[in-house]
């Protein structure tokens, strides 16, 4: 049954009629329907009315049906079923790539699809495609993510290029490069999708989700977030490494890198957007964008320029950031633990066996996880789930910690959990409540895509060094 209403359910379909070649057409609202493959569909109504039609086919038959809703007339022929599903096909075929060297290849390649929805025609992708979606019910916890993270279109360029380099990889650095010669140093964290100023959080006059509250635009507008220049050198890295970087490519790493040299002692949000502080993350972040920067440029005053600043931060964060244990700390003045410190070792600043790598991952572990599911940091006293839920995307950095370290059933573990914190359409949203089993925050979201897809495709190339036995918990 087909029962189409315009208005909020106040206006059924008026003026319906056969078309000329025996479909259905009628009018909804403001709008011309058409629906095909239905010749012997029967319209049905109340009061002498049509609003609905009944079609009925024999037990093990199947039919192709075309809807089609449009402003004005509908003149031009009929979609045909069969020819719209094979440019569907070619369409989404030419989009998304096999992706055959991933270790979860449907998944994976629908984790591509995603990225590529929630990418504009500008190159810009959008953190989620959702808005005031709560993490926790009733904590006013819940953000409008339907703008472009620096950070998250890094991820996705980065997740890319360990994939399958292509247009996504392109679209990721088109906007940032644009990004960094609009506002150099004083880069944005996020923007809307055509580049412009993410506005002012404010509420609106509709009911929220429940549990929830009605907010759009976001206060990471006033934030300074220094990783973000990190985040942008890495993707720039990447793309060269590819032979992908233009001129106006190179310009913006050396934007990015001066922004660095210029701003790195200032206290800023964090990969989080919490209060500022001197990051740890955001020290090291930076440090690995110009190591990996430098690698790839020409051997030049630039590089060396570049890798000599990498070391002054890193040398700078060893003094003032290691914990007593042999750990990274959040912060100088913090000494706990924080998921992010696991992403500057993947990104080449430190090797595997660095003794500051393998205490980091190994007290992230034993202190922020729980049955396979990570956490971010710990708020409070609260057992870990009570705080938050788990962290869909802290879960896939730790199989890619795990990986580098040679702990492959280990890392298969971390994958494989996570991978399954999704719903029935196989989205991930930001957070997984493992008690509830189910998901939490906007969605989809769009770095757990992305680091999803980067474990998927880092996993099926093992290290040498991989050992068959889990580490013990």
């Amino acid at each position: 049954m087909l029962h189409p209403v315009a208005g909020y359910g106040r206006e059924p379909m008026r003026e319906v009629r056969r078309g000329a070649a025996g479909e259905w057409q009628a009018r909804l609202g403001g709008l011309a329907l058409r629906w095909s493959g239905t010749e012997d569909a029967r319209p049905e109504g109340d009061g002498g009315t049509h609003d609905r039609f009944t079609l009925e086919l024999a037990e093990g038959r199947q039919r192709d049906l075309v809807l089609e809703l449009g402003a004005g007339p509908l003149r031009t022929p009929a979609v045909h079923p069969g020819r719209a599903w094979a440019a569907t096909e070619q369409a989404w075929a030419s989009a998304v790539p096999g992706l055959a060297g991933t270790v979860a290849v449907r998944d994976t390649r629908q984790a591509y699809a995603v990225l590529r929805g929630l990418t504009s025609a500008g190159g810009g992708m959008v953190a989620a495609a959702t808005t005031s979606l709560p993490e926790r019910a009733e904590e006013g916890r819940n953000y409008d993510y339907r703008y472009v993270w620096i950070r998250d279109q890094a991820y996705a360029g980065q997740a890319v290029a360990a994939a399958a380099p292509g247009p996504l990889l392109d679209d990721a650095v088109r906007f940032t490069t644009a990004r960094l010669h609009a506002d150099g140093p004083g880069l944005s964290p996020a923007y809307t999708v055509d580049g412009r100023p993410v506005p002012d959080q404010h509420p609106l006059d509709l009911q929220g989700y429940p549990g929830g509250y009605d907010r759009i635009g976001n206060h990471v507008n006033r934030q300074f977030q220094l990783d973000c220049f990190g985040e942008a050198l890495l993707l720039l890295a990447a793309a060269a490494e590819h032979g992908r970087l233009d001129d106006d490519g190179w310009a913006a790493a050396r934007i990015a890198a001066g922004a660095v040299r210029q701003r790195w002692r200032e206290a800023d949000a964090g990969i989080w957007e919490l209060g500022n502080r001197d990051w740890t993350h955001s020290r090291l972040i930076c440090a690995a964008g110009l190591r990996r920067i430098a690698g790839a440029a020409p051997r030049g005053p630039a590089a060396r320029e570049w890798s000599a600043l990498a070391d002054t931060l890193l040398a700078d964060t060893g003094r003032r950031a290691l914990h007593p244990d042999g750990h990274w700390q959040r912060s100088p003045d913090d000494p706990s633990l924080d998921a992010a410190l696991l992403l500057p070792p993947l990104r080449g600043l430190l090797p595997a066996d660095d003794p500051r790598t393998r205490a980091t991952l190994r007290a992230y572990t034993a202190h922020l996880t729980d049955g396979y599911y990570a956490y971010r940091f710990r708020h409070d006293d609260r057992p870990l789930s009570k705080a938050e839920g788990a962290f869909l995307l802290c879960g896939f950095v730790t199989a890619l910690a795990e990986h580098q370290q040679g702990n492959e059933i280990d890392a298969y573990r971390w994958f494989e959990r996570n991978r399954a914190a999704c719903g029935a359409p196989g989205l991930f949203a930001e957070e997984y409540d493992v008690a509830q089993r189910r998901l939490q925050g906007n969605l989809p979201q769009a770095f757990v895509h992305a680091l999803m897809l980067e474990a998927s495709a880092r996993l099926a190339r093992p290290e040498a060094t991989a050992r068959t036995q889990p580490r013990p918990t």
